[in-house]
């Protein structure tokens, strides 16, 4: 069965690193071909507006444009807005990381913040969830015991989010949502509580979402803007191999339709390495990285020494002040797309 032999590759390939070349094995799985279907679907979405890109500042990082939304992203997502709860359907896959990033944002919380409060360990913390979509992230945080804010640019998604949640009473005073975009949040001062009167959050949850954005230079600028000096940025994405557009794009989206084809651009995909000196320059001090991995069989994550595919990345701002960090190159953003 295809799901199977798929299921095997992709375990089999994440056990080790991945070396440059591989020859094709006994699953018939060939990098040749893997590259060849690549360089014909990047010829295919070629468009000509890509040829008067600006210069990145940094290698495989997009440059700033004063948006991170993407519109072609948003009208992506506006199509799925009504199915974010189907725990079959085509978010499964989020729903079952559940069990890896809430444990995740939640034990690093802990060793920041040492209060413990029994039944609800993230009482007293205030985190931002950035492209929450319906929820499902922002939920579990909100059980936690922290207050929750969710934002996403798909008017839709939030009304499915505070739909969903309005059936939870133990949410209502701890979970809110609202339809904007990160950097409209950030130029209306964050949204979260007061400190020396700026309005700051003790994290920031970026959970597949930096792979959908039109620029990461904006992205890293207001995150460090709405975040609490020594706060925490959590994110978790694609990194960017052969291996993750062989089973991110290949299987994922078109053997297996684990996700809706289409989803994802492997070109917006980022490396732990980039993503790392991204975040550096912008204040931000990487703590750790870690590798995960998604069994299509058992529909099941779990962590992996490698982060040739998915991975989680846990990072804290510096406690001195970055409001001018990037400043010779940018203005604060205000853009109000989305």
């Amino acid at each position: 069965m295809l799901s199977r032999k798929v299921g095997r590759v992709v375990l089999g390939l994440c056990s080790r690193k991945p070396s440059p070349v591989c020859a094709a094995g006994r699953s018939g799985f060939s990098w040749t071909a893997v590259r060849e279907e690549r360089t014909r679907w990047l010829q295919r979405s070629a468009c000509p507006a890509r040829e008067h890109r600006p210069v990145h500042r940094h290698p495989g990082v997009r440059s700033v444009s004063q948006s991170t939304v993407d519109p072609k992203e948003v009208k992506k997502f506006q199509s799925l807005a009504s199915k974010w709860w189907d725990e079959h359907g085509e978010f499964a896959a989020l729903h079952a990381m559940n069990d890896l990033r809430v444990p995740f944002i939640r034990d690093n919380l802990l060793n920041v913040h040492r209060a413990r409060h029994p039944g609800k360990p993230l009482a007293g913390l205030r985190i931002l969830d950035v492209g929450c979509g319906g929820g499902l992230l922002t939920e579990p945080l909100g059980r936690l015991g922290a207050r929750v804010l969710g934002i996403d640019p798909v008017e839709d998604s939030i009304g499915t989010a505070r739909l969903h949640s309005s059936y939870d009473p133990d949410l209502r005073e701890r979970v809110s949502y609202q339809a904007c975009t990160l950097e409209q949040l950030s130029a209306a001062g964050g949204g979260g509580e007061e400190e020396d009167g700026a309005t700051l959050f003790d994290a920031v949850v970026a959970s597949e979402v930096v792979e959908h954005l039109a620029d990461l230079e904006t992205f890293a600028l207001c995150c460090s803007h709405v975040l609490k000096p020594g706060g925490s940025l959590f994110i978790t994405t694609i990194n960017k191999t052969n291996l993750s557009y062989a089973l991110g794009i290949v299987a994922a989206e078109q053997l297996l339709r684990i996700v809706p084809r289409g989803t994802h651009d492997w070109e917006k995909f980022i490396s732990p390495v980039e993503l790392e000196r991204l975040l550096e320059s912008y204040g931000f001090c990487v703590k750790s990285v870690q590798g995960m991995l998604y069994n299509p069989l058992s529909g099941a994550w779990s962590w992996t020494n490698s982060t040739a595919i998915n991975y989680a990345l846990h990072a804290v701002k510096v406690k001195e002040d970055v409001e001018n960090i990037g400043s010779d190159q940018h203005t604060h953003p205000a853009a109000t797309h989305g």
